[in-house]
């Protein structure tokens, strides 16, 4: 359940990516960007780009990549903290793990949707009572922040003038390149494989699929875009693995200490269920009508035996 639920996420958030690039700046009538996003943003990433690659002579290959470095360094602390708070759940459901398993047990042994749905909801309720959150504590409002500097600089690549007629150690950058495309795959296939080495590996063999998720992505993208664009997606595939070097090496084991020594008075115990309610309803047949269920009675009887 937990390894389709993380699917779904992966798979939404790239989703979410793609529709956010192309929505966060909009197109006028000839094409070209315009919007909030663009005038604040991508216009002075665009003039970088052209002050790099004119006035100091550096080309506009090398000021693509000088101005992304930029830009992905800003935003590198909000992407480190978005997979602190990740990191953090995993963790600590790591560490809870012999808590949770015999639920997880009578979830995959179940005879029954019923028996399973039960065992699911008692699963999350030991989830919550332990203060864990499924959805790996992935809040929206740090990636949110980043997706404007993304957009812009995705479109600033696009669309700066001179950009398409120019050439970085004999890519075109205005066409598709595969060379470039096969070196961001490779970036991104190696982040992934990075990403693996975080887990158990009971979870890597269950997730080994998702490596591959994000590198074909990238193929589809860099593919269907001139290669000025793919350079961004390039350096952002070596920032993308010092992040996760950072947070698999730093973050995680910083983590792990940090969760032992939250339960190391409090050790965690096994969850019990709440006891279910006694059914105090009367069986059916032991319901009667009061008015028809009493005796009657005569009230006459004493009158008439009187007469007689």
């Amino acid at each position: 359940m937990k390894i389709k639920l993380n699917r779904i996420l992966f798979s939404g958030l790239a989703l979410s990516i793609l529709f956010t690039l192309s929505g966060c700046v909009g197109r006028d009538s000839h094409g070209n960007p315009k919007g909030f996003i663009w005038d604040y943003f991508g216009k002075p990433m665009s003039y970088f780009i052209d002050y790099f690659a004119n006035h100091i002579n550096l080309g506009y290959g090398l000021a693509i990549i000088i101005v992304t470095i930029i830009v992905r360094t800003i935003i590198l602390p909000l992407g480190l903290y978005q997979s602190w708070k990740a990191s953090y759940q995993s963790e600590k459901m790591a560490y809870l793990k012999p808590v949770f398993e015999p639920i997880n047990q009578r979830i995959k042994n179940a005879s029954s949707q019923e028996e399973k749905i039960a065992a699911q909801g008692e699963l999350m309720a030991a989830q919550r009572e332990m203060g864990v959150n499924i959805l790996g504590g992935m809040g929206c409002l740090p990636l949110l922040i980043q997706m404007p500097f993304f957009s812009a600089m995705y479109f600033a690549a696009q669309y700066t003038k001179g950009v398409s007629t120019s050439q970085f150690m004999g890519i075109d950058l205005g066409s598709r390149s595969l060379i470039l495309t096969a070196i961001i795959a490779s970036l991104y296939f190696f982040q992934s494989w990075l990403s693996m080495q975080a887990v158990s590996p009971e979870q890597r063999a269950q997730m080994k699929t998702m490596m591959y998720t994000m590198p074909i992505m990238m193929i589809f993208m860099s593919f269907n875009l001139p290669a000025g664009v793919g350079l961004y997606w390039f350096v952002g595939g070596f920032f993308s693995i010092i992040q996760q070097l950072i947070t698999t090496y730093i973050l995680k084991p910083k983590l792990r200490q940090k969760i032992e020594e939250e339960y190391k008075n409090n050790p965690p115990k096994a969850y019990t269920a709440a006891k279910k309610r006694k059914d105090v309803t009367a069986s059916q047949k032991n319901i009667s009508d009061p008015i028809i269920s009493k005796p009657k009675t005569n009230r006459n009887a004493g009158k008439q035996k009187k007469r007689n």
